[in-house]
C-alpha cells in the first residue's frame, strides 16, 4: 500500500504543477480570444486609427500567374518585388483585363496589390489597423476559408500551431482540474454545485441550438 500512497502524492504533485505553469503559459492567449470574442460579440471597438496609403511599384510579372493555389509561387514573387509580407487571403486571377489583384493581411495591416500584368505595374494600398482589428484577425486566423491556400506565411503557420497547442492545454487543464477536485475531500461539495451549473448551462446551448 505505501508504494501505491508514494505513487498518487507524485502523481498529484505533477498534475497540479503542470495545471498551474500550463495555466501561465496559456493565459495571454486567453486574454487574446476572450477580448475578442467580447468585441466580436458587441461589435465595439473603444477607438479606431485605421489609415490608408497608397503607393506603387514596377515589376517584374513572373511565370504561371493564376488563381488558387497554383498561383501562390509567383504571387509571393510580386511580394517581394513590391516588398510586402503578410497572409494572402485569397488570389483574384481576371484574365480579361490582364490582372491580378493580391488581398494580404497580417496583425496590424490590410494591404491590396493590385497588378497591371500588361504594364509590369503594381498599386499598393495599405490600410494600417489598430490593436482591435488585429486582436479580430488573430482570432479568425487562419481560419476555414480558402483552406486550399491558407497558412501560406511562415508566421500564421506558427499561430496556427499555437492556437492548437493552446487548445490542448485547455483540455489537459480541464481534466486536471476534475481530478485535484475529485482527491480534495473539502471541495467535492462546491465543486458538485459548479460542475452541475456548467452542466446544466450546456445542455440549455445545446438545446438552443437543435431546437
Amino acid at each position: 500500500m505505501k508504494p501505491i500512497r508514494i505513487f498518487s502524492k507524485s502523481l498529484y504533485f505533477w498534475i497540479r504543477e503542470l495545471h498551474l505553469y500550463f495555466g501561465l503559459f496559456i493565459s495571454p492567449f486567453i486574454l487574446i480570444f476572450a477580448i475578442s470574442t467580447i468585441l466580436f460579440n458587441h461589435t465595439f471597438k473603444p477607438w479606431d486609427k485605421a489609415r490608408v496609403q497608397e503607393t506603387s511599384a514596377s515589376v517584374e510579372i513572373p511565370e504561371g500567374v493564376t488563381g488558387g493555389a497554383e498561383g501562390l509561387k509567383p504571387a509571393k514573387q510580386i511580394l517581394r518585388q513590391v516588398g510586402v509580407s503578410g497572409e494572402i487571403s485569397y488570389l483574384r486571377y481576371r484574365p480579361k483585363q490582364n490582372r491580378l489583384i493580391i488581398p494580404v493581411m497580417k496583425p496590424g495591416q490590410e494591404i491590396t496589390i493590385d497588378v497591371d500584368l500588361e504594364k509590369g505595374a503594381a498599386a499598393i494600398k495599405r490600410r494600417d489597423t489598430d490593436i482591435w482589428e488585429a486582436l479580430f484577425y488573430l482570432h479568425k486566423s487562419p481560419g476555414q476559408h480558402n483552406a486550399n491556400i491558407r497558412g501560406n506565411w511562415v508566421f500564421t503557420q506558427i499561430w496556427r500551431w499555437l492556437a492548437d497547442t493552446v487548445v490542448y492545454l485547455i483540455l489537459f487543464i480541464s481534466a486536471s482540474g476534475i481530478y485535484m477536485w475529485t482527491v480534495l475531500v473539502a471541495e467535492r461539495k462546491i465543486g458538485l454545485i459548479l460542475l452541475g451549473a456548467g452542466g446544466l448551462s450546456f445542455l440549455l446551448i445545446v438545446y438552443a441550438i437543435v431546437a
